[in-house]
């Protein structure tokens, strides 16, 4: 039996899609989990063959589960996973069990800011950056780093924005510097920089960089900085173009990503492309969707393909405008219901509507990526078309809350 072991999921989004897509392409497939109520809401992964709980995911628990899985006769063709922080260690028990053309080491060092910022040392792309660890002063520090204020203050394993925090003034920056500390041996300051922000989709395979998708971001800061608004380019100014691909192009060089997927999110400052962050993977929530709608590529099955040694097919069926709205609420509560979603589910041009949590769910303005509580998927040949049935259908959800 052809098989297929996924660690850990989202219950949505392109870590679930990516499941999916291993089903339909024939293969049973295995999710080893430590979310005990994936478990209790079982009959909702009817994509999942076979679920099993695990204590941690520490490389020789996962190793005996995969034993196991062998013995029971499963041929396992690959191991993945889509979820921070585990594509690593995925890469690396399929180098083991299965021969995979993918190397764990790049992604090892995208995962960590910190290595990221070590490897893409001295290139252009790279932003002013600071390492502090608590055998130096801390005091002489941030003496040092009040020059190049405002900074953002950040865990090397941040994800998703959360433990990722902004620093105007020296008591900002102390304070940021200390709450992350509590649980990190290291902390990464780097600058400030102010630019339109783009998210960059891409695949490389046999060491050819495919960049799949080009997505202008829309950013709103509150406590953090969250992302709310997706809109996949598939047209842009040739010079814009060719100006982000070269940067990618570099940035990957420099990690020697032979084989593998990854998003780059890089931001255009006067007129030069710094990076904000890599991640060895597609990004979540409704990029792999977006993608599909757009251009027609289903891009976590063709991830698989390319895990499992294939050529991935990356040619595009169409080519449509498509934004993403995402919906956040402005007050701690729990959740009574949620309203609109029927209604604007019919608006033409609209794709999707996804609400997450449910009913009885606590709720609160946003502090990572994961507080935001549901999309908007609007599609048209032009852009701010697109932009405008997001937009609309959005102002017509309303999330009631018990305040708490």
């Amino acid at each position: 039996m052809q098989t297929i072991v996924f660690i850990e999921t989202n219950k949505s989004g392109s870590s679930r899609e990516a499941i999916k897509a291993a089903e339909r392409l024939g293969y049973f497939t295995v999710l080893l989990t430590n979310k005990q109520k994936f478990i209790q809401q079982r009959t909702e992964f009817p994509d999942v063959h076979q679920m099993i709980l695990v204590k941690s995911f520490q490389y020789d628990e996962l190793k005996r589960n995969l034993r196991k899985l062998e013995q029971q006769g499963k041929r396992i063709k690959g191991i993945l996973s889509f979820v921070d922080p585990f594509v690593h260690i995925a890469a690396a028990l399929s180098e083991e069990f299965c021969s995979s053309s993918v190397s764990p080491d790049p992604i090892v060092k995208m995962e960590n800011k910190v290595l990221t910022r070590q490897v893409l040392k001295g290139l252009p792309t790279s932003p002013y950056y600071e390492i502090y660890t608590p055998d130096y002063s801390l005091e002489k520090f941030i003496d040092k780093a009040n020059d190049y204020l405002p900074l953002i203050v950040k865990s090397p394993k941040s994800a998703g924005s959360k433990d990722v925090l902004f620093a105007n003034n020296e008591n900002e920056l102390k304070l940021a510097m200390q709450k992350l500390l509590k649980n990190n041996e290291q902390i990464l300051l780097e600058e400030f920089l102010e630019g339109p922000q783009y998210l960059v989709e891409v695949l490389v395979h046999n060491g050819k960089v495919h960049i799949v998708g080009i997505i202008e971001q829309q950013i709103t800061f509150s406590q953090r900085f969250i992302v709310t608004g997706y809109c996949l380019l598939p047209y842009m100014d040739q010079r814009l173009y060719y100006s982000i691909a070269e940067a990618v192009r570099s940035i990957l060089k420099a990690f020697q990503m032979k084989n593998g997927a990854c998003h780059l999110e890089m931001r255009l400052v006067n007129s030069r492309w710094k990076l904000i962050e890599i991640n060895p993977r597609i990004s979540g929530g409704a990029m792999n969707r977006m993608i599909e709608v757009g251009y027609g590529i289903n891009l976590v099955e063709e991830t698989i393909r390319l895990m499992l040694g294939y050529e991935p097919d990356l040619t595009r069926k169409h080519s449509k405008f498509v934004y993403a709205h995402y919906l956040t609420v402005d007050s701690r509560g729990r959740l009574i219901k949620v309203t609109g979603k029927d209604l604007v589910s019919q608006y033409p041009g609209v794709e999707e509507v996804y609400i997450k949590p449910r009913q009885g769910q606590i709720v609160r303005p946003p502090l990572s990526m994961g507080d935001r509580y549901g999309y908007i998927l609007a599609s048209s040949d032009a852009k701010e078309e697109a932009k405008r049935i997001a937009r609309h259908a959005a102002s017509q959800i309303h999330f009631y809350l018990d305040p708490i």
